[in-house]
């Protein structure tokens, strides 16, 4: 793919306001932000779109990212480590992991701080929680997830309720490899049309070598902070436990 720094910055843009917003991002917004003119950018926001990084929906001017320019996103976010992350960010994440470090560490049982995790998780990302816990799946925050925009759509609810029901045999057979895992839409095993992003990260556990913890959210997040608090979250939890 042919893509040159700016477009790549003009997706970037889109996919962090979008995360915002929840809203399709026009070229006034993203005019300001590059201190072009409009056409400028309805002119390689059409070159993105051409390119399947972002959509137009029917009903706006805007666009928004799609599952292949998220997954273009996650992966410069991957190489690039932490050093994307601003200041402010990396604030926020710092608190966000004391407090998960705080709330697993108040619990005696491997059980139990696996479930804090997870519930720290819920509260700190809104989106749904989960790790799995010998051959149970543990599940936290469910309604937070149906909150979300995305799911006022029925076809989208019944697609996720199907990705959780199959998601722990799934995991037990498949057992992604990678300390951090992320399946943004299409991509996931199940529930490809849901449009959801699991991200998981791998972790030693008493209960097993290849023991996982994440959240379940919709694409439109801030993959850089979430990515930060699951991968922190397994390497705590493989540390304490």
């Amino acid at each position: 793919m042919n893509i040159t720094e700016r477009q790549k910055a003009i997706l970037f843009a889109i996919i962090e306001e979008y995360a915002e917003m929840a809203a399709p991002v026009g070229s006034v917004t993203l005019a300001k932000l590059f201190n072009v003119s409009s056409a400028t950018i309805r002119s390689e926001m059409g070159k993105l779109e051409e390119m399947g990084l972002v959509a137009q929906p029917h009903t706006s001017a805007g666009r928004i990212p799609t599952d292949a320019g998220y997954r273009l996103y996650v992966n410069s976010l991957a190489e690039q480590g932490n050093d994307q992350i601003s200041t402010i960010d990396d604030k926020i994440i710092d608190r966000s992991a004391h407090a998960l470090e705080v709330r697993v560490n108040s619990q005696s049982r491997a059980d139990f701080a696996i479930r804090g995790a997870v519930d720290s998780l819920v509260e700190l990302t809104g989106n749904l929680g989960l790790a799995t816990i010998g051959d149970q799946l543990y599940l936290a925050g469910i309604s937070r997830l149906f909150t979300q925009p995305e799911f006022m759509d029925n076809s989208r609810v019944r697609s996720v309720a199907k990705l959780l029901d199959n998601l722990e045999p799934w995991l037990r057979e498949a057992s992604p490899g990678e300390p951090l895992n992320i399946f943004i839409g299409h991509e996931n095993p199940i529930g490809k049309t849901s449009g959801v992003s699991l991200i998981i990260s791998k972790f030693r556990s008493p209960f097993s070598d290849k023991s996982y913890i994440g959240v379940l959210g919709p694409t439109r997040q801030n993959y850089s902070r979430v990515m930060s608090l699951v991968r922190h979250a397994g390497n705590m939890l493989e540390e304490i436990l």
